[in-house]
């Protein structure tokens, strides 16, 4: 029951960090959480989740308590990582963020962008931390 509320309670942090308005009025930012176990490294777990993007949606600036994976699996997404320039993804590019590392996401293409994250990060400390 513990490991549902703190599902739950980080899907929230998630939704309520992410909510800016989008260029057609539909949610601007949509999460599915997919799967999440134990991984044979002490303290981590692995999470996948499906992002999904309408144009001109924003992720503000966030930071993982591990690392992440984002796969582009349509449209074109433009990451901005502290200490990097930005860079434009399209389908089927991938990209690494580092643990702790502060990033964005901008929905930069004309229709709905998606993107697979996978996740390794510290067992029981949430997903994502928005950063000011």
């Amino acid at each position: 029951m513990r490991t549902i509320m703190t599902l739950a309670a980080g899907a929230l942090v998630v939704a309520g960090a992410m909510q800016l308005t989008a260029a057609d009025g539909e949610e601007p930012i949509s999460r599915t959480d997919l799967v999440k176990g134990d991984i044979d490294v002490p303290g981590h777990e692995a999470a996948q989740v499906r992002v999904d993007l309408a144009p001109g949606a924003f992720a503000p600036k966030h930071r993982h308590p591990g690392e992440e994976i984002a796969y582009v699996i349509e449209g074109t997404l433009e990451y901005e990582l502290d200490g990097r320039k930005p860079v434009t993804l399209k389908a089927g590019q991938s990209l690494f963020i580092p643990a702790g590392v502060a990033h964005s996401a901008r929905n930069v293409g004309d229709g709905r962008a998606s993107e697979l994250a996978t996740y390794i990060v510290t067992k029981g400390s949430p997903l994502l931390v928005p950063v000011k």
